[in-house]
């Protein structure tokens, strides 16, 4: 069956402007334009816009939509197994965040009691699914599921007192980086500082300590402009900075 912009947009229920939006970026283009001008649209691009909704609904940003669901080895039955997946684990955390509100309704009614840690379980499993669904990919190939799930279970057990002091070193971590970069020397005192500060905040996550994985980590803050684009938005050039920093600190820089 074949739709024109405006039965695609109303079927999908999405605005024409959006639609047209969406071939002008390239990321779905009609199938044809029929002799009086307008856009039609077959199977193929009705499959397509599902898919882009799916991801759109997992928060997932449309450049890489665009990156994904353009690519020449996309499997569109692979990707509906994976969305399925992802929206399991929202109704997880759609189901602890509601449990977490019925438990301090009770609480408040006097009828249970809880600990701090129950307070904030929902919102931490939030924030590791936010982090699974940004650099999950990444961080697993890159040093194995083992490692993630020790790391997901440390913040899981985190007390509040936790929170707050990973946070402060977190922040404080920033503020040395920004100063140590205004010296221009990632063997100097602060910047050797900061990279101090950034093993004390990796350990805490891991639960142990390598060199290796905290050079390898400070690479992954350059090669990825994700994780670039978090430090260099308090400085520019701070995750390069940063990452010389930590290779002079854990002794791997070998590029003399």
């Amino acid at each position: 069956m074949e739709y024109t912009i405006q039965k695609l947009g109303l079927l999908a229920g999405i605005s024409t402007r959006t639609l047209r939006y969406y071939d002008e970026i390239g990321m779905l283009k009609p199938a044809r334009i029929n002799s009086s001008g307008y856009r039609i649209y077959g199977q193929a691009e009705v499959d397509r816009l599902q898919q882009i909704l799916f991801y759109k609904e997992l928060g997932v940003g449309l450049e890489e939509i665009k990156r994904i669901v353009t690519a020449p080895a996309f499997d569109g039955k692979n990707a509906l197994r994976e969305h399925r997946q992802k929206l399991l684990e929202k109704r997880q955390q759609l189901d602890l965040l509601i449990a977490n509100v019925d438990k301090t309704l009770a609480q408040n009614g006097g009828r249970i009691t809880m600990t701090d840690k129950e307070k904030f379980e929902g919102f931490k499993q939030q924030m590791l699914d936010e982090n699974e669904q940004k650099y999950g990919k990444e961080i697993r190939e890159k040093y194995g599921d083992e490692q993630v799930e020790r790391s997901n279970q440390i913040v899981k057990n985190m007390t509040q007192e936790q929170h707050t002091d990973i946070e402060k070193l977190g922040a404080e971590i920033i503020s040395v980086l920004v100063e140590a970069y205004s010296s221009g020397d990632p063997a100097g005192e602060l910047a050797q500082k900061a990279a101090d500060l950034h093993r004390q905040w990796l350990s805490f996550y891991w639960g142990h300590y390598s060199k290796e994985a905290h050079a390898g980590i400070a690479q992954m803050y350059v090669d990825d402009e994700r994780f670039t684009a978090y430090y260099d938005k308090h400085q520019p050039g701070a995750a390069v900075f940063l990452r010389d920093a930590v290779l002079i600190y854990t002794g791997t820089n070998n590029s003399e």
